[in-house]
C-alpha cells in the first residue's frame, strides 16, 4: 500500500446535524404513515449523514393516487410544451445554484469524490435543459399520401404515471436522465431513490416545488425495495416503470410488472470490454483504461472492467497500467484532489474482495492491489486499485459484474478472437476498441454486441446520444430523442374527408 497515492483526511467540515429527508406527496412533505425512519451513515467518514422517513404501502398508495390525479385531472399532461419547458429550465438554474449543497450530500452518502459529484450535478443541469428543448419540439406525424379521401395523423401522447426507481451510484445524475424527459412529455411520476442515497433526490423535490411544478406531478417515497419498490411496480394505476440497477432486480421488476402489462424500461449491469490492438495510441489507451475501471470506484454499470489486449503488447500494457494505477489518488472524498473514494457498504466491499480472492485461487495473477485500503484518519471502507492478469474467460471475475476498482486482463491474437471474447458475455451495455486503423474500428463497432461502442475513447457521453444496453444489460433507451420516446405512446387518427365512404350494406336491398 505504501506505493499507492493515498489521500488522507481533508480539512473539509462535515455537517454536525443529519439531513432530514421526508416523502414528497401531492406537493407537501410528509413523514411515514407509521412514523418509521432509517439512517444513512457515510461510507467514507462513518458519520450520520441522513435520517429519512421509511416508506410503507400506505405512503406509496398516497403518492400514486396523487400522481394519477395530477395526470388525469390536474392538467399537466395537457399543458403546452412551452410551459413545461419553462419549468424544466427553472429547475436547471436552481440545480446550478445549489450545486455545492447537492454535491456535498451526494459525496457523504455515496463515498464518491467531491470533484466528481460537482461535475455530475453540472451534467444533470444540462440534461434538464436538453429535455426542455425536446418539450418545445415534441410533435407527431401526418400522412396526406393516403388518397384524396383520407388524412392520417399519429399523435404522441404521454404514457401516464411513471414509477422511477434509481440506484445509489449516481443518484442525482440518473434521476436526471429519467425525470425531466418524463416531465417533458407530460407524464407524472413517483420516484424511489436508493435507501443508501435518498438526500439529493429530496433536494431535487425542493427545487421542483420552488420552480413552480404543480402539486402531485412528482412524488417521492423513501425506503426499501420491499415494500416501496414492489408496490410501485405492481400497482395497476402505474402505467410504466423505469429502473436503473442490477440485472437481478431488473428481472424481478419485469416479473412483478407483468401482472398489469406495464411498459418497463431497464438500464442494468455491464461487463464492459475494451479491446486494445498493437497499433493503438498506448499512452492514451492506458489512461482511458485506468479511468474506466477506477471511476466511481468501479461502482458503475459502464465500468471498463474487462480489457482484452493483443498478445504482442499484453505484458507491456499491463506494466504501464499498473504504473499509472499507482498514481491515481484514492482516499478522502471531501478532498478535491481525490479521484477514487469509498466503497458503498462493508458488505459490498466483502463481495469485491471475494471475487479477487477466488480468481487468485483459480490461477489468476494479482499484479496490483487485491485488498482493502486503509486511509489514515478515516474509518470507512476503501479498496485498493487492483489489476488481475492471466484471467480465463470462464472465471466468474471475467464474466460477472464485480462493481469495484478491479481490472481483469484477457488476451487475443486475431480480430475474430477478440470479437468472440467481447460477445461471450450475458451483458451488452458498452464496448470499446483502440486502434489507429479506421477499418478495424468500424468492423468492431458493427459486430460488437453492445448498446454503445467507443472507439479510441471511453465513457464520453452527450445528452443528445441514446444510452442503454442489449442482452441482460437492459431494454429501452435513455437520453436523446430515443429517451423521450420511452415516455410516449403513439395514437393513430384516421380522418375521412367528405361523404366518400361507400356503404357496406347495399341500401337498395329490401
Amino acid at each position: 500500500m505504501s506505493d499507492l497515492n493515498v489521500v488522507s483526511i481533508s480539512e473539509a467540515k462535515i455537517p454536525s446535524e443529519p439531513f432530514i429527508a421526508c416523502h414528497l406527496i401531492d406537493g407537501s412533505w410528509r413523514e411515514s404513515a407509521d412514523g418509521e425512519t432509517f439512517d444513512r451513515v457515510s461510507p467514507s467518514h462513518a458519520s450520520l449523514v441522513t435520517r429519512a422517513s421509511r416508506g410503507g404501502t400506505r405512503d406509496v398508495d398516497a403518492a400514486i393516487s396523487a400522481a394519477r390525479l395530477a395526470f388525469d385531472k390536474g392538467g399537466w399532461s395537457s399543458t403546452s410544451g412551452k410551459d413545461r419547458a419553462t419549468i424544466l429550465l427553472r429547475v436547471a438554474d436552481l440545480v446550478d445554484r445549489d450545486r455545492e449543497r447537492i454535491a456535498l450530500l451526494e459525496t457523504l452518502e455515496s463515498g464518491k469524490p467531491i470533484s466528481q459529484a460537482r461535475a455530475e450535478i453540472e451534467g444533470a443541469a444540462d440534461l434538464w435543459r436538453y429535455a426542455a428543448s425536446l418539450a418545445r419540439t415534441l410533435h407527431g406525424e401526418s400522412y396526406n399520401s393516403l388518397g384524396n379521401d383520407f388524412l392520417g395523423l399519429v399523435l404522441k401522447e404521454p404514457v401516464g404515471v411513471v414509477s422511477i426507481i434509481t440506484p445509489w451510484n449516481f443518484p442525482f445524475l440518473i434521476v436526471s436522465q429519467k425525470l425531466p424527459f418524463a416531465l417533458a412529455t407530460g407524464c407524472t411520476a413517483v420516484i424511489k431513490p436508493s435507501e443508501m442515497t435518498p438526500a439529493t433526490t429530496v433536494v431535487l423535490g425542493e427545487l421542483l416545488i420552488e420552480a413552480g411544478l404543480p402539486a402531485g406531478v412528482v412524488n417521492i417515497v423513501l425506503g426499501y425495495g420491499d415494500p416501496v419498490g414492489t408496490a410501485m411496480t405492481t400497482d395497476k394505476r402505474v402505467d410504466m416503470v423505469t429502473f436503473t440497477g442490477s440485472t437481478g432486480v431488473g428481472k424481478a421488476i419485469v416479473k412483478a410488472a407483468s401482472g398489469t402489462l406495464k411498459k418497463v424500461s431497464l438500464e442494468l449491469g455491464g461487463k464492459n470490454p475494451q479491446v486494445i490492438f498493437p497499433d493503438a495510441d498506448l499512452d492514451s489507451a492506458v489512461d482511458a483504461v485506468v479511468f474506466g475501471v477506477y471511476f466511481n470506484a468501479g461502482e458503475c454499470c459502464n465500468s471498463g472492467s474487462r480489457i482484452i489486449v493483443h498478445e504482442d503488447i499484453a505484458e507491456d500494457f499491463i506494466a504501464r497500467t499498473v504504473e499509472v494505477s499507482r498514481k491515481v489518488p484514492f482516499g478522502d472524498p471531501l478532498d478535491p484532489s481525490t479521484k477514487v473514494g469509498a466503497i458503498i457498504t462493508p458488505g459490498h466491499q466483502q463481495k469485491i474482495d471475494a471475487y479477487v480472492q477466488d480468481a487468485a485461487k483459480a490461477g489468476a495473477q494479482v499484479r496490483l492491489g487485491g485488498a482493502a485500503l486503509e486511509v489514515p484518519g478515516l474509518a470507512g471502507q476503501f479498496y485498493q486499485p487492483t489489476v488481475i492478469a492471466n484471467v480465463k474467460g470462464e472465471m466468474p471475475i471475467a464474466r460477472e459484474e464485480v462493481f469495484g476498482p478491479v481490472l481483469t486482463v484477457l488476451t487475443f491474437r486475431t480480430l475474430e478472437e477478440a470479437i468472440e471474447k467481447v460477445n461471450d458475455a450475458d451483458y451488452g451495455l458498452s464496448a470499446g476498441v483502440w486502434s489507429e486503423n479506421v477499418h478495424t474500428c468500424l468492423e468492431f463497432a458493427r459486430r460488437a454486441q453492445a448498446g454503445t461502442v467507443w472507439t479510441n475513447t471511453w465513457m464520453d457521453g452527450f445528452a443528445e446520444l441514446p444510452f442503454g444496453g442489449v442482452k441482460e444489460s437492459g431494454q429501452g433507451r435513455e437520453l436523446g430523442t430515443y429517451g423521450l420516446e420511452e415516455f410516449l405512446e403513439a395514437k393513430t387518427v384516421t380522418m375521412r374527408i367528405g361523404r366518400t365512404r361507400a356503404p357496406w350494406v347495399d341500401p337498395g336491398v329490401e
